[in-house]
Formats: C-alpha cells, structure tokens, sequence
C-alpha cells in the first residue's frame, strides 16, 4: 500500500484488499462547501440567534469553529441551549426550512467542477461502490452533486442524509447516519471505509465502526496542521490532503 507525500498514516487497520465501499462525507470533502455555506447560512443563523436575545450577530467563520460538521437543526439546538433554551424539533422546522433554501441556492451559484476530485473518484469507482453520508438535506446534497459534475458516482439509493434519512433527524456526531448507511447497503466495518473533513464527521464515522480516513483537501493551508490534529485525536486511521492520496491509500 503506497502513500502520497502528504499522507499520515496512524496504523494499519485500513484493508484495501477486504474493502469493497467507500462511505464519503459530502461537505468539505467532495466539494468545498464549507465556507460558502456558513456565509450564506449566517443572516438566518442570526436571525434565530437574534429571537433567542443574542446581544450581537456571529461571523460565519465564528459559527462554522463552533458548529462545523453538524447540520442547521443540531447547530441550532446546541446554540439554542447556550441560550438556556431546549427547543422541541416542530420548532425548529421553519428555520431548517429557510436556510436549507438559503444556502442550496447559493452553493449552486459558487461550486464549479473539480479535476482534482473528479479524477480520483473515476478510479476509486472502478473498484469500489461509493455512496454519500452527509448531515446536510438530501436536496443541497443533490444541487451540489449535480454542479460538481458528481452525481454520477452516487446513485439516488446510495445518497444518506441524517436530516431526511431517518426517521428522526440527527447529526454528526450521532452515528445514526452511519449505521443506516451500512443497514441500507448491506455493509460492515470489514469492508467499508469512511472519508471525513470534519472532527464531528469522524467521530460520527469512527462510533458506527468505520475506519476513517481523514481529508484536510479544502482545508485552508494555515488550518490544515490543526485540523490534522483534531482528525488522529478523533479516530481517523489516516490523514490525507487530496483524494488522489486516497487512491495511492486504496489501491
């Protein structure tokens, strides 16, 4: 099993030979979604914040270091509890309404094609069977797939969202969104392998059994030894900075 320069190997619990499916987390890791949807998710987010007596408006670079990798609906109730507020689900549903819309329209008009993740997955799909795991709606979910030019390697039946999969809506770090994942595909942690940015996404990944590789690709260069950090404290099996690493970890 060869590595890439960039490449941080933990240990050796990833079996290339054994793995049939790979588990890719959405945001951050297929697309550089991060960013733009805080910015544009952050008038709504204050806005709740604001009925709630928030005294000032968060930055989205403030909301996305104190809730990345969680959905609207769980970043809302975390902030809603700094608040000494515990909000039911109903009364959430008309904020996770708006800023789903919010932020699907603009990501359709910021997210391009990528050659970088295009052509690795190419390769990783000849041999593996793919399927998305996100927090995020299954309907910003598909906008960005279908922007990025990805929609191809992710069949609708192999699409896992924990706001519209389950049952009851949850987020990452809950590994709810995992577990169904590997019930619905008919997989085990023996043969499946996850692809996470987020610490909330790995410990989502890592508390189902999946090994985890970790991705700091869309990570911005003055965060990516931190987050780096964060991801081996969190579980992942391997760091890595491109998908093309992810191949060179795989095949």
């Amino acid at each position: 099993m060869s590595t890439g320069p960039g490449t941080v190997v933990l240990d050796r619990t990833l079996d290339p030979s054994r793995t049939t499916t790979l588990l890719c987390d959405a945001d951050g890791t297929l697309f550089p979604s991060e960013e733009p949807a805080y910015a544009a998710s952050a008038d709504v987010t204050n806005g709740f914040l604001a009925d709630l007596g928030a005294d000032r408006p968060f930055s989205p670079a403030e909301l996305q270091s104190m809730t990345n990798g969680k959905n609207f609906r769980a970043a809302a109730q975390e902030l809603a509890r700094g608040y000494g507020r515990d909000l039911a689900p109903g009364d959430l549903d008309g904020w996770v309404q708006r800023e789903k819309d919010v932020v699907t329209a603009h990501l359709r008009t910021v997210l391009v094609p990528d050659a970088d993740v295009r052509g690795p997955l190419e390769v990783l799909a000849q041999r593996f069977t793919l399927a998305a795991v996100t927090s995020s709606a299954s309907s910003r979910l598909q906008a960005c797939l279908e922007v990025t030019g990805l929609d191809g390697f992710f069949a609708d039946d192999r699409r896992f969202s924990a706001e519209d999969s389950l049952d009851v809506p949850t987020s990452k770090p809950d590994p709810a969104v995992y577990a169904f994942a590997g019930q619905r595909l008919g997989v085990t942690p023996d043969v499946a392998v996850a692809v996470e940015d987020s610490v909330n996404g790995t410990l989502s990944a890592v508390a189902a059994g999946f090994p985890t590789i970790g991705t700091v690709q869309f990570v911005p260069a003055e965060e990516r030894a931190a987050r780096t950090a964060a991801l081996r404290e969190a579980g992942a099996v391997a760091v890595v900075t491109s998908w093309a690493e992810v191949v060179d970890l795989l095949t």
